[in-house]
């Protein structure tokens, strides 16, 4: 094959299965409301399940339930039938993919959710199907070629179970008011993590907090500053609330007589400061938009609490 063969069979799969998910997007399943409802409506976990490609499918579909705030696992219909049945409670759903809906190996979780009243979502592409007709709510894909040349790998009804999956549960998220602090329970690690961090999180609270009061002589500030190696120092007032920061640019503008001056005839007043509550990147946004390198983090009553540097955002990951 040639480059331009390569390239023109790429195209044609993405051109077929975008068709199909646009199709999918226009048509979606009449039962599509009502299986967010009845997933919604159950107190226990989806349970999701299927065999080969749909298993795959599957276990991506559990993880973001999962992730998203609708507790969830997968099970495998082959282990369900010795023992893992036991994993499926009374308050639970069974979510079932099967593109053909004949999959022999869901037979047993089929048998299992009647006998016990469990209500069961099916994705499958045909409605008259063992699992179509044996659903609670079937949403039955459109039909639609597979992207393969022989219509034969599961390549557009997997794009499209996969989709649909996706769309129940961001539709679910949705419903229960998913926040992006809820979603920072369920992501506390990588690059999301790291983007969903609180400012509180990643500063340098306690005694590494650089502080010298308004009457402080400069020569005990430079001490502080360099002490503490943030190369600013928070200047409070009576009360203790901030009341500017000295920055090595306030030094370098005062150097003909800083020895001979106090850190409040110094400090840059209203200097930009953050709360422990703003997400790591909105400070890092801050960062940037004002050209600095270290913010002073300062709580309701203006009390310095913490100081937080560029370099405490790139380690984390913010970025």
């Amino acid at each position: 094959m040639t480059d331009e063969t390569i390239l023109k069979a790429a195209a044609r799969v993405l051109a077929t299965e975008a068709e199909a998910l646009s199709d999918l997007a226009a048509n979606l399943p009449a039962e599509f409301a009502a299986a967010v409802r009845a997933i919604r409506a159950a107190p226990g976990r989806v349970v999701v399940a299927g065999v080969g490609k749909s298993g795959h499918v599957g276990r991506k579909l559990s993880a973001t339930f999962a992730s998203t705030g609708t507790p969830s696992l997968f099970v495998h219909p082959t282990e369900a039938s010795h023992g893992d049945l036991g994993m499926i409670g009374a308050d639970d759903i069974c979510l079932l993919l099967s593109n053909s809906g004949e999959t022999a190996e869901l037979g047993d979780m089929l048998a299992y959710c009647r006998r016990f009243g469990i209500p069961i979502v099916a994705i499958t592409s045909r409605a008259a199907s063992t699992l179509g007709r044996a659903a609670t709510h079937a949403l039955v894909l459109p039909a639609a070629p597979e992207a393969c040349p022989m219509g034969l790998a599961p390549t557009t009804s997997t794009t499209l179970a996969l989709a649909l999956g996706d769309a129940l549960a961001v539709a679910l998220m949705e419903d229960r008011g998913f926040t992006r602090e809820t979603f920072s329970v369920f992501h506390p690690g990588g690059k999301l993590g790291a983007q969903l961090a609180r400012v509180g999180h990643l500063m340098h609270g306690g005694t590494e907090v650089p502080r010298v009061s308004v009457d402080t002589p400069m020569a005990e500030t430079l001490i502080e500053m360099t002490s503490k190696g943030f190369g600013v120092a928070a200047v409070v007032g009576p009360e203790g609330r901030l009341a500017g920061v000295v920055t090595d640019g306030d030094l370098r503008r005062n150097m003909a007589d800083l020895l001979h001056r106090n850190a409040g005839d110094v400090a840059t007043p209203d200097p930009v400061t953050v709360g422990p509550g703003m997400l790591a990147a909105e400070a890092m946004a801050l960062l940037q938009a004002k050209r600095i390198l270290v913010l002073i983090v300062v709580d309701e009553d203006a009390l310095p609490v913490g100081v937080l540097s560029i370099h405490d955002l790139l380690r984390a990951g913010v970025a």
